[in-house]
């Protein structure tokens, strides 16, 4: 090989060779990114909620208060990543139409422990309460403890008789076919 001919293809060569350095090894590996941790925040409140609705009930008009508010001074609860949640109180109030109270409560979680699994009992809140309708000697409200920021909750049914008296069982009877039950049917 002559000496011109020799210069020209070295630097091609090196240039080959620096190119063929440069080219990453491919890989079977999967690098993940490292999971972000979720720092928790300051103690959640949920936001106040009012509401009235008036009822007939028994053949004579009412109104039905329901009142939410965050409780500080209730014991907090804590999620899987260690955010805090204050827990709500429910003031239910039912006036009769001259204005005078038949009626008035403040229901917190603890009302329904009886009913609660340790783990609702633990990390669930007392989400809602509202009215739900009037019937016979009772005034009916849907209530439900759930864990804080997601869609699981125990629902409750909360009747109040004429006499004043407070039940509150589960509600196994959840509205999935659309309003109807087969009592309503029959």
């Amino acid at each position: 090989m002559n000496m011109k001919r020799l210069i020209h293809i070295l630097p091609l060569a090196a240039l080959l060779l620096l190119a063929s350095c440069s080219q990453k090894k491919k890989s079977d590996d999967i690098i993940a990114p490292k999971p972000e941790v979720v720092k928790p925040q300051a103690p959640i409140r949920m936001q106040e909620y009012k509401h009235t609705d008036d009822v007939l009930w028994l053949g004579k008009n009412y109104q039905v208060e329901v009142h939410r508010v965050a409780d500080d001074s209730l014991k907090m609860v804590q999620d899987e990543n260690g955010q805090k949640f204050i827990d709500n109180r429910i003031s239910i109030k039912v006036m009769r139409a001259d204005g005078s109270v038949f009626f008035s409560r403040s229901f917190t979680k603890a009302a329904f422990e009886s009913l609660l699994n340790n783990d609702y009992r633990q990390t669930g809140i007392l989400e809602g309460l509202v009215y739900d309708k009037s019937e016979g000697n009772n005034i009916y409200f849907a209530a439900s403890v759930s864990h804080p920021q997601t869609d699981e909750y125990i629902p409750f049914v909360v009747s109040l008789s004429n006499f004043g008296e407070v039940g509150i069982r589960l509600d196994s009877d959840l509205d999935t076919n659309g309003g109807t039950n087969d009592e309503d049917e029959q």
